[in-house]
């Protein structure tokens, strides 16, 4: 069942064990508590915040905790990078903590710090038939594992969920949305042209993300002359949400052709995850897919997802969901902080 939410403008109940949880991301930082003597996760005092209005996590949770007014003993924080030893640094933003420092300054007696994707992959056991979109195959929810957590929002994350609910659940959390981007036909050869001519390299991430978009979409626009001898400053880098709107309206073909090559990288790349991870579900998450759902289904997505020569029929068995909750890290951090305190 999923979490209950109290928003910006509800009164929340008092809470007998408040607890802080986290989302960090490259472009928002979202924060509520948690009520850890509660039946059930549950998230009261919902805020996000811009990250580019604060200069670093520390000042963004003060920031929060000072408006609702709440000194909690216990957080569980999820940041989008690698998370392993005490200094953490963000991919997608230019902040970086100690984990201890950060623990002392704030007041935590227990202080949990996980990877933003482990965090989705975290609140799949948690969620309800409403908060999901099936694309394919069984439309209830996965009961066991291994499940593909992954999906484009600022970066691309990517995380498995093993065990079942009888068993209880583990998060493996992974780096995997950096792995080398692997073009098919000539459209997409001419975008990793374009893309390692300045970046260097071009992993799934550089795509599968917000200015992932605008990158495709400005590989498309351009001629084949190669870089200008400007050099970036003079590629002009349309709006990730620019171009969705205008693919979604109808009248852009450039948009569209944006928005169609997008999903169909999204699904070979789906593919190949879940063939990676031996999945039996696979469930799709961050800011970026949700919005354009319908636009997804009659893509190719699924012709690529499926595009794995002898594995197609094995790909065939795995169902597919895109997850539709408004604050699946936040509910996630609130599982993963009780899975924790009582490990099974």
């Amino acid at each position: 069942m999923s979490a209950a939410i109290s928003n910006a403008s509800a009164v929340a109940p008092a809470l007998r064990r408040p607890a802080l949880i986290a989302d960090i991301g490259g472009t928002n930082a979202r924060f509520a508590l948690t009520d850890l003597a509660a039946a059930r996760p549950d998230m009261h005092h919902v805020r996000t915040l811009p990250c580019c209005e604060y200069g670093s996590l520390q000042h963004a949770a003060e920031a929060y905790l000072a408006e609702v007014g709440q000194k909690p003993s216990q957080a569980a924080i999820a940041v989008a990078c690698p998370v392993d030893g005490d200094a953490i640094r963000l991919t997608n933003r230019a902040w970086a903590f100690s984990r201890s420092e950060l623990q002392g300054v704030l007041g935590f007696q227990r202080f949990d710090v996980i990877n933003d994707f482990g965090a989705v992959a975290w609140s799949v056991p948690a969620l309800s038939a409403e908060d999901v979109v099936c694309l394919h195959g069984d439309a209830a929810l996965p009961q066991r594992g291994p499940i593909s957590v992954l999906g484009p929002g600022t970066g691309l994350g990517v995380a498995m969920l093993v065990g079942d609910a009888a068993r209880g659940w583990q998060v493996v959390e992974t780096e995997g949305g950096h792995v080398s981007f692997a073009p098919i036909g000539d459209e997409e050869h001419k975008i990793q042209r374009w893309m390692n001519q300045r970046f260097g390299r071009t992993s799934n991430e550089r795509l599968l993300c917000g200015v992932g978009l605008s990158h495709i979409e400005a590989a498309l626009r351009d001629p084949g002359t190669g870089p200008s001898p400007l050099g970036d400053s003079a590629t002009v880098l349309r709006e990730p949400a620019a171009i969705v709107e205008a693919a979604l309206e109808g009248h852009d073909l450039n948009a569209r052709r944006t928005l169609a090559r997008f999903c169909a990288v999204l699904g070979s790349v789906v593919g190949d995850t879940a063939l990676i991870h031996g999945a039996k579900s696979v469930m799709i998450a961050g800011g970026i897919v949700p919005r354009f759902i319908p636009f997804l289904q009659s893509s190719a997505f699924r012709e690529r997802f499926l595009a794995k020569g002898r594995f197609a029929a094995y790909l065939e068995k795995v169902s597919l969901h895109v997850i539709t909750h408004p604050q699946p890290g936040l509910l996630g951090a609130a599982c993963a902080l009780r899975q924790s305190e009582n490990p099974a």
